[in-house]
């Protein structure tokens, strides 16, 4: 693995703000504050043991302010970026005898505030965006027209994602809340079904079990709107077996000092968080997985991991100001990457053969990592059987019982009460973290995923 910051001019200096590869080219789009999108040829450095860099190819320009989120549809045909004021475009590409263009298609006019974060549904046909105007739109791409909004948040919008599966998204706000929202199809008089997402979850805080007499006390689980970010880019794994949320704010006690972290909530029950991983002293802003599936290594067979999946799953993890590289069948990071950037770091992308991963920076520079060949792992290919994760499986194995979670709706409060009637009747509690052996080196006791529950 090599990578480090490329020293070239991306942006007029100005911030890169967001950043993302073509699904088949590997071209690199970024986003900056110039009210530019560019796109880039990765070099490799491999020959020559250096740093990989960038080829200017050429501007798509439009944009009258600064672009906050860009995204390639996942057939690499369109991109959607957004920007300040509430702009949202989207672009396509043409293929013509002199080579490749991208020329605007729709213009998604609604927000009235800046878009901060977009994602695609699985087959592109449809987009959801965040924005600082409180509420989350999905469009329907081909129409140019929205679709449904979600106005549950009281803050800024810094996040949505998008499930795989189609059955859910996710967003992400300053108000605190991450709000998991279900498709429940609404059937039209052709007999189709309509989209139409409604708010199962709102997660908000977690309330810590007294010790002895003392009281309970209900901590908030994300930052407020003071975190030094506009982004909390959240993520799906590329199955749909569990979600990443970033800008997690942890405290084990009334007395114990905050930790930064990332929850994972399994798809089994996105009601509450099911693992923290615990990161530097920076809040996280974003978290992405990589595109590909790998097969399991078996190196880590005496050691209790933290998933139960037949493949591993490879995620970056970015805060203000490092990159943790994490994956599904080991406990601490397989890579930490610091002191990249000057200014806090804003989006990050892999490409789509897990050759690169990038980073952008309000400091108007970008970083570029370098995999060799099979470096990350050996992918899964399409034509090989994957026994992919169902609803009734969780991919998380251990959940202790130690935690609770505050919700708002009433789904959430079901789930609770069938959960005590299990406990009542005798059901096997899920096994505590505590009781795993975890190496005693500092380095990984730091950085070891601590697992917590309602």
């Amino acid at each position: 693995m090599k990578g480090g910051t490329v020293q070239i001019n991306w942006h007029d200096t100005k911030p890169v703000l967001t950043l993302d590869f073509h699904p088949i080219s590997g071209l690199l789009a970024t986003g900056g504050a110039d009210f530019d999108i560019k796109l880039w040829a990765i070099n490799s450095g491999q020959v020559q043991k250096k740093v990989p860099t960038a080829s200017y190819q050429n501007s798509l320009s439009y944009h009258g302010s600064a672009v906050n989120a860009l995204r390639f549809s996942p057939s690499g045909e369109q991109l959607a970026s957004g920007a300040d004021g509430g702009e949202l475009i989207i672009w396509k590409l043409h293929t013509s005898e002199t080579g490749q263009s991208w020329k605007v298609f729709k213009s998604l006019l609604f927000h009235r505030k800046d878009v901060l974060d977009l994602q695609w549904s699985a087959d592109g046909a449809f987009l959801i965006s965040g924005s600082v105007d409180n509420s989350c739109i999905i469009w329907d791409v081909n129409k140019g027209s929205v679709h449904q909004i979600l106005d549950g948040h009281f803050h800024y919008v810094q996040g949505v994602a998008w499930d795989p599966l189609s059955k859910y998204v996710a967003s992400l706000s300053s108000d605190r809340t991450c709000r998991i929202y279900v498709n429940k199809p609404q059937t039209k008089t052709k007999g189709a079904e309509k989209l139409n997402y409604i708010c199962q979850h709102t997660i908000m805080k977690a309330e810590q079990q007294p010790i002895d007499d003392a009281k309970s006390v209900k901590n908030h689980l994300f930052h407020d709107e003071t975190l030094p970010s506009f982004f909390r880019r959240l993520a799906w794994s590329p199955d749909g077996s569990f979600l990443l949320v970033p800008a997690g704010s942890y405290k084990m006690s009334s007395s114990s000092e905050t930790v930064n972290t990332t929850y994972v909530f399994s798809r089994k029950d996105l009601s509450r968080p099911a693992l923290q991983l615990p990161c530097a002293s920076k809040p996280v802003v974003a978290v992405r997985f990589c595109p590909l599936t790998f097969h399991l290594r078996g190196s880590n067979s005496n050691q209790a991991g933290l998933f139960k999946l037949p493949y591993r799953l490879v995620f970056a993890v970015a805060t203000l100001n490092s990159l943790y590289i994490y994956d599904t069948e080991s406990v601490p990071p397989i890579a930490i990457l610091a002191g990249l950037h000057y200014a806090a770091i804003t989006d990050v992308a892999w490409s789509h053969d897990a050759s690169y991963l990038a980073l952008s920076s309000q400091d108007g520079y970008c970083t570029l990592v370098e995999f060799e060949k099979d470096e990350v792992g050996l992918p899964i290919s399409p034509s090989e059987p994957k026994i992919m994760n169902t609803e009734n499986t969780s991919p998380i194995v251990q959940k202790p019982d130690d935690m609770m979670i505050e919700v708002d709706d009433p789904v959430t409060a079901d789930n609770k009460t069938s959960e005590c009637a299990e406990k009542r009747e005798g059901k096997q509690a899920s096994p505590s973290l505590a009781n795993t052996p975890v190496s005693n080196k500092p380095a990984k006791r730091r950085i070891t995923p601590m697992a917590i529950d309602p």
